[in-house]
């Protein structure tokens, strides 16, 4: 160890994950990137020195060799952030049961074993942070978007739940709520509609979560909820 802060993102992709591990590695931290395929990674690798590391979170094995891979080049990770999730729609009636299964799996299953991985190595030194982000839909179901919804209810959970056995135990646990479209690179329809704060711009979006990391024990947030100025509650 070298004094530096250790970050571990699951789930990373183009927007948040990539906006929040500009800003760790900016601030001085290692930064790990996991995603299923790292091989859309690489530029972002590059900006940040991350390690990438092929991880499919539903997959046990695979979690605890990504922990296992940021343990041996820098040591057990301060934050934990899990972004994956998977998402399918359609009419109740006509949705496939096997991706409902697999939207379970991997927004609230996979949030379990990455979640117990990070605690059972931050316990014995008694600090550290597991972050996890929810959506609209952590609080309120869509027609259509019924497996989202089951996936980000028990997400958020498995949060509550965890803050309040562990936070205790000096494990900070945080839910984020992104109620809201967060704007993509380049922009789409909807941004044009909007301006260019009528969107969650990812870079802020960052800000929060580290903001929350940072917080002192004596005033420790378990959930906090982001949105555009101009989105409906």
């Amino acid at each position: 160890m070298n004094g530096k802060e250790i970050a571990l993102i699951v789930g990373t992709g183009s927007g948040l994950s990539a906006s929040l591990a500009r800003l760790l590695a900016a601030g001085g931290a290692h930064v790990a990137l996991a995603a299923r395929d790292t091989g859309k990674l690489g530029t972002l690798a590059g900006e940040t020195r991350a390690l990438t590391v092929a991880c499919d979170a539903t997959d046990r094995g695979q979690v605890e060799a990504a922990f296992a891979a940021v343990e041996q080049k820098w040591g057990v990770p301060d934050l934990v952030v899990y972004n994956a999730s998977y998402r399918t729609r359609g009419p109740l009636i006509e949705l496939d049961p096997r991706e409902v299964a697999r939207a379970i799996e991997v927004t609230a299953y996979g949030g379990f074993l990455v979640a117990q991985a990070a605690a059972k190595r931050m316990l014995p030194r008694a600090t550290g942070s597991i972050f996890f982000t929810g959506a609209s839909a952590s609080i309120k179901g869509y027609a259509q978007s019924a497996p989202f919804a089951m996936g980000k209810f028990a997400l958020r959970g498995l949060a509550q739940s965890m803050a309040r056995e562990l936070a205790p135990k000096g494990i900070h646990i945080a839910h984020f709520v992104i109620d809201g479209g967060i704007r993509k690179a380049g922009g789409d329809a909807r941004a044009a509609e909007r301006g260019d704060d009528g969107m969650l711009l990812p870079d802020e979006i960052a800000k929060s979560y580290l903001a929350v990391h940072r917080q002192h024990r004596s005033a420790w947030a378990w959930e906090i909820e982001l949105r555009p100025w101009v989105e409906k509650f």
